[in-house]
C-alpha cells in the first residue's frame, strides 16, 4: 500500500490540557488538525517500529472518523498492531486495562470526557503512556513542542477497517485487532470484587439499584456487569445507549446534568442505591436513598472499608488526592496510619505514586476515584466497590456514611463552578486575588482569621518534578479552606471553580445543610475575589 507524506503546517493551539487536547468537533474537522497533532504524539515517542498501540474513545460524534485517520496514520508510522475497541468504543478506564494487560507500547483515547457531544460540541485526544495513565507533563510538552513545529505527517492509503466486526484484519503490514470493548475490563473487575456477595445483594429481593450511564460509553458495562452478571435485572440501567450527541444530555454526573437518576433517587419510591457516571467511563456520583454522597466523602469511605474488599484486603499502601478535594481522606490515613499524598488536578500525577507503590487509592473532587488497579480514575470500579461494602456491612448508603461522619468528624465540602466566564475577566480575578494574598495572613472575617494563602505548588516526591501555580489556597486557623481554581477541561472560556471546606467532629453539627454550614465561608470568598463583579454572574452554573 501507497504510505503517503502530506504536507502541513503546524496549528498554535494544540496544547494539550490536563486532559489531553479538547477542542470544538468543528477545530477538529479542520484540514490537517487531527492529523498534525497525532503525527506529533507519533514523532514525540521515542520508537515507534513494531510496537503495539491502543485505539478507543466514548463514541462521541467524530469518533469513528478519527479512528480511522489514527489507524492509517499508525499504520504508515511503523506499529504493527493496533487493538482498537469494538465499533470504536472503549472507555477510559477500559482502555487503561488494556494497555496494562497487553503491555502496549501506549494509547490513544478520543474523548472530550464530561464535555457535552454532537457535531456542535467537543472532541478530544490524548495519549496514554505504557503504565495506562495519561501522559506525564514531559511527554505532554514534548508533543506540544513537536506540534510548533511540524510540517508533514504520514498517512497510509487504505480501506476503512470494519470496527463493527469483531476480529483481525490488515492495513498493509499492521495488524488491527477488533476487541470486545467490555471483556478484559469485566475480568479485571471480577479479580478485584467479590461478585458473588454483591449477586447475592442484587437478587435477594429486598435491594434495588438504579445506574444512570448518561447515553455515553459505560452503557454496555454497566449492562454486562450489573444487569447480566451480577443478576441486576434488565432495566437498572437506564440511558445505557451510547449515542455520539450523548442523547442532547451534558454527560457529567453530578446533581445538575444527572437530573433523570437524581429525580429517581429523590423520589417516593427510591431505590437503595444509585450511580452515574460520564462521558468515558471515568467519573461517578454515588446517592443513596434521597442521600447524596460528595466525591471526597466516598474516597474517605471507601479508604475506611477497603479490606471489606477481596482486592484491597491486605490493606492500602497510601492515599491521594488532588489539592481542592477535602481533607477528609487526610482523615482515615492518620487512623490507619499510611501517608496521604495532595497533588495537583489531573489524574497523571497520581501515576507515579502508583507505580511506585506509595499509594494504592486516589481520588479528586470532580468525581473521580481509582486504584492502582489501572492508571486512570474508573466510574464503574467506584460503584462496584460501594456495592461491596453495601453487601458487606448490610447497611443503607445514608447509615455508612453518617456513621463515618461520627468516627471521623465531617468535612463539609462544596464546589461552585461558574462556567464559560470571559477568559480575561477570568484571568483578572485570580490576578486581584494573587496580589491581595501578601496581606491575609491574620487578617479576620467575622469568626474566621487567615492562617495561610498561597499558590500550591507540588514537587512529585517519585520524580522530583516541579509543578506550580496549580490553585490559590486561602485557609484559615480552625481548618477551613477556600480554594480558587481556573480549570483546564472547558472549551469555551474559563471555568472558575471554588471550592470551600469546613470540618466539625460534633456529631450535633453534622446534619446541617450543606450550603447554609458553608455560608460564611461563601461570603468571605466572594468578598475577597469580587467574584459576581469580576464575573459577571450573579451566581455559580453548577453547585455540588
Amino acid at each position: 500500500m501507497n504510505i503517503r507524506t502530506i504536507t502541513t503546517v503546524p496549528f498554535s493551539d494544540q496544547k494539550p490540557g490536563t486532559s489531553g487536547l479538547r477542542k470544538s468537533v468543528t477545530a477538529f474537522q479542520k484540514p490537517h488538525y487531527l492529523e498534525n497533532f497525532v503525527q506529533s504524539i507519533f514523532d514525540s515517542l521515542e520508537n515507534c517500529q513494531g510496537e503495539t498501540l491502543v485505539v478507543g474513545g466514548d463514541g462521541r460524534y467524530y469518533n469513528r472518523q478519527a479512528t480511522q485517520i489514527i489507524l492509517k496514520m499508525a499504520a504508515a508510522n511503523g506499529f504493527v498492531r493496533v487493538k482498537v475497541g469494538h465499533r470504536g468504543i472503549l472507555s477510559t478506564p477500559a482502555a487503561s486495562c488494556v494497555i496494562r494487560k497487553y503491555k502496549t507500547l501506549g494509547g490513544i483515547i478520543l474523548s472530550a470526557s464530561h464535555n457535552p457531544g454532537g457535531p456542535n460540541g467537543d472532541f478530544g485526544i490524548k495519549y496514554n503512556i505504557s503504565n495506562g495513565g495519561p501522559a506525564p507533563e514531559k511527554v505532554t510538552e514534548a508533543i506540544y513542542a513537536r506540534s510548533k513545529v511540524i510540517d508533514s505527517y504520514k498517512i497510509i492509503e487504505a480501506n476503512d477497517v470494519n470496527l463493527d466486526k469483531l476480529g483481525e484484519t490488515k492495513i498493509d503490514n499492521m495488524v488491527v485487532e477488533v476487541i470486545d470493548s467490555v471483556q478484559d475490563y469485566q475480568d479485571l473487575m471480577e479479580s478485584l470484587f467479590d461478585f458473588d456477595r454483591i449477586q447475592q445483594l442484587l437478587t435477594g429481593g429486598k435491594f434495588k439499584m438504579c445506574i444512570d450511564s448518561m447515553h455515553a460509553v459505560t452503557g454496555p458495562y454497566a449492562k454486562g456487569i450489573f444487569e447480566q452478571r451480577l443478576g441486576g435485572g434488565v432495566g437498572c440501567v437506564q440511558n445505557g445507549v451510547p449515542l455520539e450527541d450523548f442523547g442532547g444530555g451534558h454527560p457529567d454526573p453530578n446533581l445538575v446534568y444527572a437530573h433523570d437518576l437524581v429525580e429517581i433517587m429523590f423520589g417516593e419510591y427510591a431505590p437503595d442505591f444509585g450511580a452515574a457516571s460520564d462521558g468515558d467511563g471515568d467519573r461517578n456520583m454515588i446517592l443513596g436513598n434521597k442521600f447524596f454522597v460528595t466525591p471526597s466523602d466516598s474516597l474517605a469511605i471507601l479508604a475506611a472499608n477497603a479490606r471489606l474488599v477481596p482486592g484491597y484486603a491486605q490493606g492500602l499502601s497510601g492515599i491521594a488526592r488532588s489539592m481542592p478535594t477535602s481533607q477528609a481522606a487526610d482523615r482515615v490515613a492518620a487512623k490507619l496510619g499510611i501517608d496521604c499524598y495532595e497533588t495537583p488536578t489531573g489524574w497523571k500525577f497520581f501515576g507515579n505514586l502508583m507505580d511506585a507503590d506509595k499509594v494504592t487509592l486516589c481520588g479528586e473532587e470532580s468525581f473521580g476515584t481509582g486504584s492502582n488497579h489501572i492508571r486512570e480514575k474508573d466510574g464503574l470500579w467506584a460503584v462496584l466497590f460501594w456495592l461491596n461494602i453495601l453487601a458487606s456491612r448490610q447497611q443503607s448508603v445514608e447509615e455508612i456514611v453518617k456513621e463515618h461522619w461520627q468516627i471521623y468528624g465531617r468535612n463539609y465540602y462544596s464546589r461552585h463552578d461558574y462556567e464559560e466566564v470571559d477568559s480575561q475577566r477570568a484571568n483578572t480575578l485570580v490576578n486581584n486575588v494573587q496580589a491581595a494574598m501578601p496581606n491575609l495572613k491574620g487578617k479576620k472575617f467575622g469568626s474566621y482569621e487567615v492562617e495561610y494563602s498561597d499558590n500550591f505548588s507540588y514537587t512529585d516526591p517519585v520524580d522530583g518534578s516541579v509543578s506550580t501555580n496549580q490553585g490559590i489556597r486561602i485557609g484559615f486557623t480552625d481548618g477551613s479552606r477556600i480554594v480558587f481554581r481556573l480549570s483546564g477541561t472547558g472549551t469555551q472560556g474559563a471555568t472558575l471553580r471554588l471550592y470551600l471546606e469546613s470540618f466539625t467532629g460534633d456529631v450535633a453539627k453534622q446534619n446541617v445543610e450543606t450550603q447554609e454550614a458553608l455560608g460564611d465561608l461563601v461570603r468571605i470568598a466572594e468578598e475577597i475575589a469580587q467574584i459576581r463583579e469580576n464575573t459577571g454572574m450573579d451566581k455559580p452554573t453548577v453547585i455540588t
